[in-house]
């Protein structure tokens, strides 16, 4: 059927530096360059994650170096699953060895999360369901 969805292609972050962004993702979470597409008003990097996770990073010419904020319209947090609860302390250890601030794992009722902030502020989580 023409309207079925089968997953999602990839997600696309704006980004105040392209590059401390880049070493950020790179380091932190494990993705690989894959390419540059720059544009008219843009620089863009394409990165792809072992899991199969597909994330653009722009910096726009444009931008006025505003933090993220969920409160506005668009984006309130990204969520990376992870298959196992003890995957949560894993992550928690690497993050301390990194120097990333997070909170540690909570219950919510589908499950438990690790949130975190990238460069921009941009909340990140790791969700582990139960259910």
């Amino acid at each position: 059927m023409a309207t079925d969805l089968t997953g999602i292609s990839h997600i696309s972050l704006s980004c105040r530096d392209l590059e401390a962004s880049a070493t950020w993702y790179t380091e932190v979470l494990g993705f690989s360059l894959v390419g540059d597409l720059d544009g008219a008003g843009y620089r863009r990097r394409l990165f792809a994650h072992p899991s199969g996770v597909v994330l653009g990073l722009q910096q726009h010419e444009a931008n006025d170096e505003t933090s993220f904020g969920p409160a506005r319209t668009g984006l309130d947090h990204l969520a990376f699953s992870v298959e196992d609860r003890t995957d949560l302390d894993d992550w928690a250890r690497r993050f301390d060895e990194l120097g990333v601030t997070y909170t540690p794992p909570a219950e919510t009722p589908w499950g438990q999360v690790l949130c975190f902030r990238d460069p921009d502020e941009i909340q990140l989580e790791l969700f582990w369901f139960t259910r």
